[in-house]
């Protein structure tokens, strides 16, 4: 797996010709590769912002908590979602991480799904389930063990798309 990570040049040093465009185009390996500026990015609980194409063609902009395992990026939405099919229809998606402190500091991390895993699945199911408790654990430690946000009129079923990172863009100091 290799990856191409553009830096931008930024403003974190100061003013400089070129800034906002392109310094470096670099490939790494594997996520766990990625300097740990951008890295720590991945790894806090902050909201991303995703991005896939609606039903109308136009991007479609969601905020929702990230989460990787190895060099995957992991999508966890709810079934009966728009979204989902708009997933289904179009598999790349586009996500970008901001450090809340600093809008200066972010990375956008694009990914292809390479597979689906529904949570009512025999074999994999519990793994749809258990991804989810986790990820509630990382953005509301006090909120206990077990995925608080159901929709309670009816029986939310989950699905997780497991994405290949196609390229990163990273930009700015923490």
């Amino acid at each position: 797996m290799a990856v191409q990570v553009a830096k931008f040049l930024d403003v974190a040093e100061g003013l400089q010709p070129n800034q906002f465009t392109v310094g470096s185009k670099d490939r790494i390996d594997s996520i766990s590769d990625l300097d740990d500026t951008y890295k720590q990015l991945m790894d806090r609980p902050i909201a991303c912002v995703m991005a896939v194409i609606g039903g109308d063609g136009r991007p479609n902009l969601t905020p929702m908590w990230f989460d990787y395992e190895g060099d995957k990026v992991l999508v966890n939405v709810a079934s009966h979602r728009k979204k989902t099919d708009w997933i289904r229809n179009n598999p790349q998606i586009t996500l970008l991480l901001m450090n809340p402190e600093n809008m200066y500091h972010w990375m956008s991390i694009k990914v292809t799904v390479e597979r689906e895993i529904i949570e009512d699945d025999p074999a994999e199911g519990g793994r749809v389930t258990d991804q989810l408790n986790r990820i509630w654990q990382k953005y509301s430690p006090d909120g206990g063990d077990t995925y608080g946000l159901r929709d309670p009129s009816f029986e939310e079923r989950r699905v997780l798309f497991e994405c290949k990172v196609d390229k990163i863009a990273t930009f700015g100091q923490p």
